[in-house]
């Protein structure tokens, strides 16, 4: 028995769409019935089939036998019954045969409506399944259209959303303008999957610096942690796996190269690198850089709350701006951080009186000589030039005047004042 066209062509588009023969079948078959129960009654039972190799349609109205009819739509008297059986019995189930010939119209629209959607239905999963096990990987595409704030990119074989609350607030997008992305997640929708995308989460940040430092992709140096407040400022904590490899370095980069990459891609945005630190008081002091924290003591382990000192000229650079630092190291470790100032130290002794009245010699100059061991004129008198060039700031020809004007002070501090004695011996 030859198969019929439309047979041939479920079978074709199986092989190349992987749309399944028996599928579209079905479906066709349930279009069949609803339309014959439209003209049979909504109630009646109806049985249809579609043969798989000729495409030709069978339809059956199934009716219970009974001796007085009480719903036609399912029901069939004994005489009536008796026409199409002789030996037909009360309770018997019969299957009477419908044509379905005048149905062949909506059979073939409905086998090409059915295709239309199947088709659609497939790309929309191969979709799908494309780009869902990509969700945290980066892509580039172009900027297509605005939705609202929300940008809407051209990534390749499908387009993806840049909703608003994950852009970087000082970033400007253009129609045509590239964008490079991370993404964040992939959901199903009625008209295909629907690619998120994200430029403000921390595994953006993280992705860049794979991308940018080979360490990491080998798995030498290890990015821990990261907290982000996108376009402003952000915390990478790193460690290396490699005792000769220093993290930190790695990440910058020679001359900032690699840093300064990843900072031109997200608008300017400050990165900090924190060491990870097994040991917790120093790895809480690390996340608060840059400032410089002079102690840490740990309050409450359970509930994660320490107190962090530092001098007064830390503690605007600790906190931050709007709180901005000890907010994005909290969230970096996990800890709530006090930050206090530690207790003002005991005022540095002044320079001798001496040294300032030399000539060449101001108060920052002073406090290097006495630091330096010369604290009084008399010693600078006797020094050698080398001695004070050996000093950071003093150049030979300052350390020449220096010792010049020494000597001159040691000379005039050595002879007595005249007297009235000695005047009358004149």
């Amino acid at each position: 028995m030859a198969k019929s066209e439309l047979v041939l062509a479920l079978e074709q588009l199986e092989r190349e769409k992987n749309i399944r023969k028996d599928d579209v079948l079905k479906m066709i078959e349930e279009a069949v019935v609803n339309s014959l129960r439209k003209h049979v009654g909504m109630d009646a039972v109806i049985e249809a089939s579609i043969d798989p190799e000729t495409a030709e349609f069978l339809a059956n109205v199934v009716k219970t036998v009974v001796e007085t009819v009480v719903e036609p739509e399912k029901e069939i008297g004994l005489a009536e019954a008796k026409r199409h059986k002789k030996d037909a019995v009360v309770g018997e189930v019969l299957r009477l045969p419908t044509p379905v010939t005048d149905f062949a119209r909506i059979a073939a629209q409905t086998a090409k409506q059915v295709l239309a959607q199947k088709i659609r239905e497939k790309e929309r999963d191969v979709l799908y399944d494309e780009y869902k096990p990509k969700e945290g990987e980066i892509v580039t595409g172009s900027v297509h259209r605005f939705l609202e704030r929300n940008v809407i990119v051209d990534i390749g074989k499908t387009e993806a959303i840049l909703p608003v609350r994950e852009q970087i607030r000082r970033e400007r997008y253009v129609v045509g303008g590239n964008v490079r992305a991370m993404i964040l997640r992939v959901d199903k929708a009625q008209r295909g999957p629907q690619v998120v995308l994200s430029r403000a989460a921390p595994l953006f940040l993280k992705r860049l610096f794979e991308l940018e430092v080979p360490e990491i992709t080998e798995k030498i140096v290890e990015i821990v942690e990261v907290a982000r407040e996108p376009g402003f400022r952000a915390k990478v904590v790193v460690k290396s796996n490699d005792p000769k490899i220093d993290p930190v370095g790695s990440c910058v980069g020679l001359r900032g190269s690699r840093i300064r990459s990843i900072m031109n891609e997200l608008a300017g945005e400050r990165i900090d690198l924190i060491p990870y630190d097994a040991q917790i008081e120093k790895y809480l002091a690390n996340s608060l850089a840059p400032a410089k924290v002079e102690s840490v003591r740990v309050l409450d382990a359970q509930n994660q709350r320490a107190e962090a000192l530092v001098s007064e000229e830390h503690l605007a650079l600790a906190i931050g701006k709007d709180g901005q630092n000890v907010r994005l190291a909290c969230r970096l470790t996990g800890w709530e951080i006090a930050v206090k100032t530690q207790p003002k130290a005991a005022a540095v002794a002044e320079p001798p009186a001496g040294l300032s009245s030399l000539e060449g010699v101001g108060a920052k100059t002073a406090e290097i000589l006495a630091a330096g061991g010369f604290a009084d004129p008399a010693a600078l008198a006797a020094c050698a030039p080398e001695a004070l060039t050996a000093l950071e700031g003093i150049g030979e020809k300052t350390a020449l005047k220096i010792i010049a004007s020494a000597k001159e002070y040691v000379a005039a501090q050595s002879v007595p004042p005249a007297g009235p004695g000695d005047a009358a011996a004149a």
